[in-house]
């Protein structure tokens, strides 16, 4: 087994290790991941801002199947849901809205989706979402910051974002963290100019989602 220490950014690429895709593996099925985080204590938050025609939904369980199908569709043909069965499929993802909204410490606060609807005549199209936990030692976990490809580019992302980070300072939370793919820079330098940094370089087993501390040779 290969130890797998914490890395830096800017870091060479080991003898064994090889690019998939947008991103590069320590060997087959092993995704390397940023944790992020942000200190809610002393960051000032803007209020998030929408385009004309899109608004918040908040979380209610009726909308777990909406929230779902987002999810799929957000993911289904990125890195993430390629390597991550349950982002790439919508009995997945659907098993995966139950498991976190399901938790003792879901946090309904920073649970959103989006949906544009041009005029009152037309009907709303879901088109992004996001969900939040709490954990331990006063943090808020972002989960699956998702926005449909058509709706990229309109600044849907950040505002996601600062609408869960709302909701986990208004539920008593001292930080924010989320996990990127370390080769997704346009998500990177998104959260670093929201005040994201990281804190820790992860493997994850794409099969199971697991954190893996040492990798086969």
């Amino acid at each position: 087994m290969k130890s797998v220490p914490g890395r830096s950014c800017g870091e060479q690429v080991e003898p064994g290790k090889r690019c998939i895709a947008e991103g590069w593996c320590a060997l087959d099925g092993f995704l390397k991941r940023y944790r992020m985080k942000i200190d809610l204590r002393q960051r000032r938050l803007p209020q998030p801002r929408l385009p004309d025609e899109y608004r918040w939904i908040p979380w209610r369980r009726v909308l777990l199947e909406r929230h779902a199908l987002v999810k799929w569709q957000a993911f289904r043909n990125d890195l993430d849901g390629q390597v991550f069965p349950s982002l790439g499929d919508l009995d997945g993802c659907r098993r995966l809205m139950n498991e976190i909204t399901s938790q003792p410490r879901f946090c309904p606060s920073a649970t959103w989706l989006l949906t544009r609807q041009p005029t009152s005549d037309d009907a709303p199209q879901d088109c992004a979402s996001i969900q939040g936990i709490l954990r331990r030692n006063c943090i808020g976990a972002i989960q699956n910051v998702g926005v449909i490809p058509e709706h990229r580019c309109k600044g849907l992302g950040r505002s996601l974002v600062l609408q869960a980070l709302h909701g986990f300072r208004f539920s008593g939370m001292h930080h924010g963290v989320l996990e990127v793919t370390s080769e997704n820079r346009i998500a990177v330098n998104l959260y670093e100019s929201m005040g994201f940094e990281i804190c820790e370089v992860l493997y994850r087993n794409s099969s199971t989602g697991e954190v893996v501390s040492e990798l086969p040779e």
